[in-house]
């Protein structure tokens, strides 16, 4: 599988942890950055950039990290083709991928502990879409990206 991945400075250490278990799950990772945490970095910024790469490309998943996940999930979201599902549980994790077919996983770091967060990743990659019923509400919200 392969995981486009970024985050802020305030996500930075999480994010260098989660892209260490994916690769060690035998994933394929493009860490869009930043590298350290030492210098204040705009979480829009990187949440394009990851989105951007999820939408164009469609070969992956995408991983943002920030303080609390919301605000790079917001920057996310505006990408048209992206589904970004801020996510602090791994119910939620299932669903946001089973149901709603999402491919943008957002975390916080300062509110998501490591351990959690690896479980969250691990539910978000293992599950696939359910389609059925779900499937035309994702129409609906792929023709919102059109008008």
């Amino acid at each position: 599988m392969k995981w486009y991945v970024g985050s802020d400075h305030a996500g930075v250490m999480l994010k260098k942890s989660l892209v260490e278990n994916l690769r060690a799950l035998g994933d394929e990772v493009a860490d869009f950055g930043p590298d350290n945490g030492d210098e204040v970095v705009d979480y829009p910024d990187y949440g394009e950039k990851v989105a951007r790469a999820v939408a164009e490309r469609g070969d992956g998943l995408g991983l943002l990290v920030c303080g609390t996940g919301i605000g790079i999930s917001i920057a996310a979201n505006k990408i048209p083709g992206v589904r970004a599902a801020r996510v602090t549980d791994t119910y939620s994790a299932r669903l946001a991928r089973e149901h709603n077919d999402a491919n943008v996983l957002c975390l916080g770091e300062r509110v998501t502990g490591p351990g959690v967060a690896e479980d969250i990743v691990r539910i978000f990659r293992d599950t696939p879409f359910a389609g059925g019923r779900h499937k035309r509400r994702i129409d609906k919200i792929a023709a919102l990206d059109k008008r």
